[in-house]
């Protein structure tokens, strides 16, 4: 059984389509990347994925279930979600945004209880953002509110997180803490990764398997390596020789 499975989905805006015939089979604990160029239609995959977007035709499964049969609050149960674009906090202490993570779990009141309390701080502590718990959200560098953020998706108990680009302004060190977090909790606890990024050498060394987005369609998926080649680069960013394009090609694919 598949954690997650499209089929023959659809999607785009106001009812006009933009990629189409999305079908994709990923495993527990397995790290799914997109990659291709900008405006290509990663992002709207995603919003779609996450419900942010209504789909316009095709499936979409969680587990053996219908994402479409879950109800918001299952659903977020199930699926975590960190996009682009920066929270609206006012006056919100890092702990604050990470507690949010646990809303699904704590009906209208909000009233956090014991368990939800150790599930903030051990999802702190995974992401080492702890020592950050009481500090103004919107006062912390860009690699900390990443970690923050990253762990109020970890908060909600998720089998899925959804993340679009989450390696964007950060730099080295960051993005890279950012992305063994993700590997571990793939491989240690089996939480499914979804996501996009823009650099080719973080895609071919912390995916399981990656999708080639440009287009109508999906143009290609499979493992990094049968991925990263240079007829399979050089298509999906139209590099057509040049200095440029031959440095590209020879330092990010193996033949």
């Amino acid at each position: 059984m598949f954690c997650f499975e499209t089929k023959q989905l659809t999607v785009g805006y106001n009812g006009k389509p933009l990629i189409k015939d999305i079908n994709i089979q990923l495993g527990k604990g397995k790290i799914l990347t997109l990659i291709g160029p900008n405006g290509g239609g990663k992002s709207t995959v995603l919003k779609s994925i996450t419900k942010h977007i209504k789909t316009l035709s095709g499936r979409m499964f969680i587990g053996e279930k219908p994402a479409d049969a879950l109800t918001n609050n299952d659903f977020a149960k199930t699926v975590s979600v960190l996009l682009t674009g920066k929270l609206k906090t006012e006056l919100m202490t890092c702990y604050d945004v990470v507690a949010s993570g646990r809303y699904p779990y704590t009906g209208l009141l909000g009233i956090l209880s014991g368990n939800d309390k150790a599930q903030v701080q051990a999802a702190m502590e995974i992401t080492d953002a702890w020592d950050l718990r009481g500090r103004d959200f919107s006062e912390v560098s860009d690699g900390q509110r990443q970690r923050v953020n990253l762990a109020r998706a970890i908060c909600q108990e998720p089998e899925i997180i959804v993340l679009d680009e989450p390696t964007s302004f950060l730099d080295v060190r960051y993005a890279l803490e950012l992305l063994q977090t993700l590997r571990d909790m793939a491989d240690n606890r089996g939480i499914t990764v979804i996501m996009s990024l823009h650099e080719l050498n973080y895609a071919q060394k912390v995916s399981d398997f990656v999708c080639c987005v440009k287009g109508e369609y999906i143009t290609r998926c499979g493992t990094p390596e049968e991925i990263f080649t240079r007829k399979i680069i050089a298509e999906l960013y139209d590099l057509q020789g040049g200095e440029m394009s031959e440095w590209v090609l020879k330092t990010y694919t193996e033949t």
